[in-house]
């Protein structure tokens, strides 16, 4: 089984037992947390969308938390003497999923 889950103004597609990276969230290392925004869920007989998603939860626990690699960005203007170079690291959350719980119609 599978869902679409949506954190950090991102979507995720997720199965049990999976790790993944997602933008840091306020909880801290081993506890755990629930996602309720849920776009989709699937199994090998089809999937299910809307309003039968009603009460659909997908639990997980926060593994750690830490800062992604360095980005560079460099701005170049030809024959002009200016460059400017900047840098970014995203901080993020990793967590595992541990469960998928699929919503009944109500």
């Amino acid at each position: 089984m599978y869902a679409v889950v949506v954190t950090g103004g991102k979507q995720y597609r997720v199965m049990q037992g999976e790790t993944l990276r997602v933008e840091l969230l306020e909880a801290e290392a081993g506890s755990e947390i629930k996602f309720d925004n849920i776009l989709m869920l699937g199994d090998g007989e089809g999937v299910k969308l809307g309003d039968e998603l009603k009460g659909a939860t997908v639990s997980a626990k926060v593994v750690g938390h830490g800062r992604a690699d360095k980005i560079r960005i460099i701005k170049f203007r030809r024959r002009k003497h200016h460059r400017k170079q900047m840098g970014h690291r995203q901080h993020y959350t990793e967590i595992e999923i541990t469960g998928i719980a699929g919503g009944d119609k109500k």
